[in-house]
């Protein structure tokens, strides 16, 4: 039974029981102190007794040694075979462990010791050594118990500065036994860390891991002094290095304000303050970084002796790094390699000896890095011109430097060009450079007349995606804002906001002065609707006085160009004031000029002016006394005053809510013989906008324009215009829409048009069908169209065989089919139809003149021909017409195949449209007393028509529309054959509808077809009953 309890302790020994030089660590060199006794006075006993002759109480004594000494080795072994640092994050556990294990050790060995023959020897050592087991304390040291804190709070992932990490390396290097300054092994000690976390679940000893990697990443690379080889002579102690008592032990950097400890040790006092800062942090009393001594201490002495040889090292170096740097720069094309150093060493003089700028200011650095800037800016690239940049910045900290910088010629220049530079920090110093000298005013005049400065100051302001860089742009613009001179420039640049704030909340001087600038400038859209928002109402104001109407003017002027701006303008009450000052008596030709131009952009679009009141009376723009008072204007006031007048009457003319009333007042006013002579005018505008209201009025009062212009014999002058390739598009389609507008007799389509007028006509309307892709676009083409289309409605409608001949050399009839098809203006499609009705009327004429007969020969010649062809010649029969229409087939719907098209737009949703397409259409229904009106009929229903104008008929109100469908469907109604629509229910209601609602005309037609469906209905019964089979 105790066999193997004794094997096991053997073993246990052989683990344990080594020199102690084996051990690095103090605890298990005690431990194997104590099994080194143990073995001896164990082995004495085993010699001493037989295995047989064991007590019980021996072998339970025996078993318990072999536990405890075989965990005991575990413990051991992590000491001896895991890294130092795994040992040292283990080791409060690992001692408590030992410290377990070597007490139960004890209690066993007092257990056996009590089996042992009194007065012995044996018994003696071996109470002995159970008392000291038992008494036995294992202990962590204090350095140990320090850097376990350390590494456990570092663990937590909180920031260290450089000193601290230093500080952390000594400890931990010291409690490893290792030289603070072996990073070899130090480096190891890591690795093996991590090689032994590997399979462990410890998120302690991870994050330990984690932040001894990290601290050793940052405080293996040291700062080097550099040693640069140029081909400049220096003297034999140009490269010196620093000694090593100038090095602060933390920072491993030459010290500034070096202090002692107590320890004698010197540190940098920056870089001690961090170290005992962390100690209080950790609840641990401050060490000596460097020895470890706790100190009583933490005050710091200057160290002056060692102060004042650090500086001369520091000024002899700064002097030889500046003549070597002036030696570099001076060159024509120095190295990019040189220019680097060179920069890097100023920056380092400058922000770490702030004292030596002037130094650097005096030998002329400066002026030669802006050199380097200015010639060579492509070859050094971004980085480079970054960094330049930022030596700069930090050198002009100096005041003097600054001053120097902002003198010398070219450096706002090289700052905003690097303002588009492709790398972040270069972007980011040349903003805080111009920030930096931002803060004078005299050269915020400088950046601000530099070009293109404040476009790209604004554009980065509004750049999110960079907030940085914003705010830094933000903050150059609002320093820039401060400077009055500036303010245009802004402006200019899109930044309105001091423009604004002057002109709203200015004195009556500044205000004048902005509402000048927003006057001549360029505006975008958006920029004129933000001023318009802010600024409408004070630039109305300034109107009041008489010495802020001009610029008010202007500037109002400018900001009614767009058309958003109509409802702001308006409903800030300015056509009021506008109207008064051009309706005053004063004779100011320039400031009623402004004020008619502004009305007349405001005007332009339809909007809320219609509404307005232009003065106390509560008169409308669109009243007659306003009408009357703009039309004696046009006699009395300047040339470009006129143009703004007509302009006016054209826009209120084309308002949808105000044309009716304007055009009559313009009549009634005797407008037409005040516009007239306008039409001839010299000056292209005038007679642009002359020819536009004569349009407009034409469509409304034709037949009196007809008359004025007949009296005055300007008929001929619109034939005149619409020939002239000089004059422009807009006239050219004015003219036509005019001429087709005027209800002209036949002998003016004649004399004044005639025949060649026709056929160029013709040929025009066909050159633009064929280049419908281009003319559709435009506006004016597209009223060129309407007019010419117009045009040939004139002479559609009463065709002499010249006309016929035109009609059907050009094919009339295509052309308007074609409209139909392609055109998607419902004028043009309206016109189109209805040039299809003229022609399908005029082939009723043609019919009654009897010129469409067939002549069939006659006489001895025709009856040898009969017999030689044994029949007459068959003829194709039109089913409407009910003659032959192959020779006037230009005349006929059907056969042109212009049916389709016609009843495809009952469906278009303009009304006009629909109507013109329905007398179209309804050309084709013969009078129902021809014998050839039921033929007729069943083709339209065979084509479609009935269908469609039923349907559409069950749809429309009453109105014109419903009147002709009306007309329409009593005729096909008369038609026994339509039996199947007495039982459409829809068109039964709808019939009763317009029997109630309509007009005289449609309840008329209404009762006709509500009677003809009856008979249909009767007739429908009737010859159901007939057919029905007798029992």
């Amino acid at each position: 039974m105790t066999a193997p309890a004794v094997e096991s302790i053997l073993h246990s020994f052989s683990e344990l029981c080594v020199s102690g030089d084996n051990f690095a660590w103090e605890n298990p060199r005690r431990f194997s102190a104590y099994a080194n006794r143990l073995q001896l006075d164990l082995n004495q006993f085993l010699r001493s007794s037989s295995p047989e002759a064991l007590s019980t109480s021996v072998q339970t004594a025996l078993r318990g040694l072999s536990g405890d000494l075989s965990k005991a080795v575990e413990v051991v072994s992590v000491y001896r075979n895991r890294s130092k640092i795994f040992v040292l994050i283990n080791c409060q556990s690992l001692c408590a462990s030992l410290q377990k294990h070597t007490v139960a050790i004890g209690g066993w060995l007092a257990l056996l010791e009590s089996t042992m023959p009194e007065g012995s020897d044996s018994r003696k050592k071996v109470a002995d050594l159970s008392q000291d087991m038992k008494q036995a304390e294992f202990r962590v040291s204090e350095n140990e118990e320090r850097v376990l804190c350390t590494l456990q709070k570092e663990g937590q992932g909180r920031q260290s500065s450089k000193a601290v990490q230093s500080a952390i390396v000594m400890d931990l290097a010291r409690a490893l036994g290792i030289e603070a300054d072996n990073h070899v092994k130090l480096l190891e000690q890591v690795k093996l860390l991590k090689t032994d976390l590997m399979s462990s679940n410890s998120l302690v000893e991870r994050r330990v891991l984690m932040s001894l990697e990290r601290i050793m990443d940052s405080w293996t690379v040291h700062p080097v002094t550099p040693v640069w080889n140029f081909d400049f002579d220096f003297e034999e102690d140009a490269q010196m290095s620093p000694f090593r008592n100038f090095l602060c032990p933390l920072t491993k950097e030459v010290m500034k304000d070096p202090v002692v400890l107590e320890s004698s040790q010197n540190y940098e006092r920056t870089a001690i303050e961090y170290w005992f800062r962390r100690c209080i942090e950790d609840g641990r009393d401050p060490t000596c970084p460097v020895t470890g001594q706790v100190l009583n201490s933490t005050k710091m002495k200057p160290n002056i002796g060692l102060a004042g040889a650090i500086e001369e090292w520091v000024n002899r170096s700064i002097e030889i790094q500046l003549k070597s740097a002036v030696q570099c720069l001076a060159e024509n094309q120095p190295p990019v390699d040189s220019v680097e150093w060179v920069l890097d060493i100023i920056y380092k003089i400058s922000e770490e000896h702030p004292s030596s700028r002037y130094r650097v200011r005096n030998s002329g650095v400066v002026l030669l890095i802006i050199n380097v800037l200015r010639h060579c800016a492509k070859s050094i690239g971004t980085h480079l011109r970054g960094k330049a940049l930022m030596t700069l910045l930090s050198l002009a900290k100096d005041e003097e430097s600054k001053i120097n910088m902002m003198l010398e010629e070219g450096i706002t220049r090289l700052a905003i060009h690097s303002l588009i530079g492709s790398s972040e920090k270069e972007k980011e110093y040349a903003v805080k450079l111009l920030l930096l000298f931002s803060r004078d005013e005299a050269y915020c005049r400088k950046i601000a007349s530099e070009k293109g400065a404040l476009v790209l100051l604004s554009s980065m302001a509004g750049n999110l995606e960079h907030p940085g860089l914003s705010n830094l742009a933000e903050e150059v613009l609002k320093q820039m804002e401060r400077v009055e001179d500036n303010v245009h420039h802004l402006a200019e640049a899109g930044r309105f906001e001091p423009l604004l704030s002057r002109l709203c909340e200015g004195t009556d001087d500044v205000k004048k002065e902005m509402a000048y600038l927003v006057g001549r400038m360029t505006l975008t859209n958006s920029s004129k609707e933000q001023i318009a928002r802010k600024s409408a109402k004070t630039l109305i104001q300034l109107l009041s006085k008489p010495e802020g109407r001009a610029p008010s003017l202007q500037a109002l002027n400018n900001l009614s160009v767009l058309e958003d701006n109509a409802t702001i303008l308006v409903d800030s009450a300015v056509v009021p004031a506008l109207t008064n000052i051009l309706f005053e008596n004063q004779d100011d030709s320039e400031l009623k000029e402004l004020a008619a131009a502004t009305i007349a952009n405001i005007v332009q679009h339809p909007g809320r002016w219609e509404l307005a009141s232009i003065d106390k009376k509560g008169y409308l723009m669109q009243s007659e006394t306003t009408v009357f008072r703009l039309l004696g204007l046009l006699v009395h006031v300047s040339s470009q005053c006129q143009v703004s007048i007509l302009r006016i009457l054209y826009g209120i003319a084309s308002s949808p809510q105000a044309s009716e009333s304007v055009v009559t007042h313009i009549k009634s006013g005797d407008g037409i013989g005040s516009i007239m002579p306008f039409l001839e005018h010299p000056e292209v505008e005038h007679r642009i906008y002359a020819f536009r209201l004569t349009r407009i009025l034409s469509a409304t009062f034709g037949e009196d324009l007809a008359n004025e212009l007949n009296l005055a014999d300007k008929l001929p002058l619109f034939k005149d215009k619409l020939l002239d390739n000089q004059s422009t598009d807009g006239e050219r389609s004015d003219a036509a829409c005019i001429l087709a507008n005027l209800p002209l007799s036949e002998d003016d389509i004649k004399s004044v048009l005639g025949t060649s007028f026709v056929r160029w006509t013709v040929v025009t309307l066909k050159d633009r069908l064929r280049g419908s892709a281009n003319w559709r676009t435009s506006r004016s083409s597209s009223f060129l169209e309407e007019g010419l289309l117009g045009l040939l409605l004139h002479f559609t409608q009463n065709p002499d065989p010249q006309t016929v001949n035109i009609v059907k050399e050009h094919s009339l009839v295509n052309i308007f089919r074609e409209l139909l098809n392609f055109h998607m203006k419902p004028r043009v499609k309206e016109l189109a139809a209805l040039g299809l009705k003229n022609l399908s009327d005029s082939r009723k004429t043609i019919i009654s003149s009897g010129d469409s007969e067939v002549q069939l020969p006659r006489g001895l010649c025709s009856s040898l021909l009969f017999n030689c062809w044994k029949r007459p010649p068959e003829l194709l029969v039109c089913a409407i017409h009910n003659v032959s229409c192959e020779e006037d087939i230009q005349f006929c719907l059907l056969g042109s195949n212009c049916i389709k098209p016609l009843v495809d737009l009952l469906t278009d949703e303009d009304t006009n449209v629909q109507i013109a397409a329905v007398e179209a259409l309804s050309t084709l229904i013969i009078d129902s007393s021809n014998n050839n009106f039921k033929k007729s009929v069943d083709e339209l229903e065979h084509q479609g028509v009935v269908e469609a104008a039923i349907t559409l008929f069950t749809k429309v109100r009453p109105g014109i529309l419903q009147e002709r469908l009306l007309w329409m469907i009593e005729r096909i109604l008369r038609v026994e054959s339509n039996v199947k629509h007495s039982l459409n229910q829809s068109l039964v209601r709808a019939l009763v509808e317009a029997f109630r609602h309509g007009n005289a005309n449609a309840k008329r037609h209404a009762q006709d077809s509500l009677t003809n469906l009856k008979q249909l209905s009767g007739a429908s019964g009737k010859n159901s009953s007939q057919s029905r089979p007798r029992r």
